[in-house]
């Protein structure tokens, strides 16, 4: 199973695991979060994010998903990427979270196959509800 970690400013990531927990009704399995706290340096935090690989790599690659592109978590996570091994998404939310979580367990999925695949349902996760309500698909 390819690993999630959740890499995001203050406590995010784990809000989204827990809310995804929610909604699935069980726990989510090879996935960690790591919360961004400026007050930490950047030699601990890269500690602490290569710790969360190790964690969740069970050999299959890990998707790493942060919550802002250009920000912090992302710019750490960036050193992380190795072909496919590692991948690095930003802009994550409930959605994607939960789109990971469930395509991931496809059998013979690849990380870089994965990332691309919630990286496409991520931008269609967003809408106006206005603009579905007068009918339009996209809002």
């Amino acid at each position: 199973m390819i690993g999630i970690v959740v890499v995001t400013h203050s406590q995010l990531g784990d809000a989204l695991l827990s809310a995804g927990e929610f909604v699935l009704g069980a726990p989510i399995e090879s996935a960690q979060a790591v919360s961004i706290n400026l007050k930490e340096s950047a030699t601990k935090l890269r500690d602490d994010i290569a710790k969360a690989i190790k964690n969740v790599n069970q050999n299959e690659g890990v998707l790493i998903l942060t919550d802002m592109f250009g920000g912090t978590p992302s710019n750490l996570s960036y050193s992380f990427l190795e072909e496919g091994r590692v991948e690095v998404m930003s802009g994550v939310n409930l959605p994607v979270l939960l789109r990971a979580v469930k395509t991931r367990q496809k059998e013979g999925k690849h990380i870089r196959e994965l990332a691309q695949e919630v990286e496409a349902y991520g931008k269609k996760s967003i809408c106006l509800a206005s603009g579905i309500l007068k009918g339009n698909k996209t809002g």
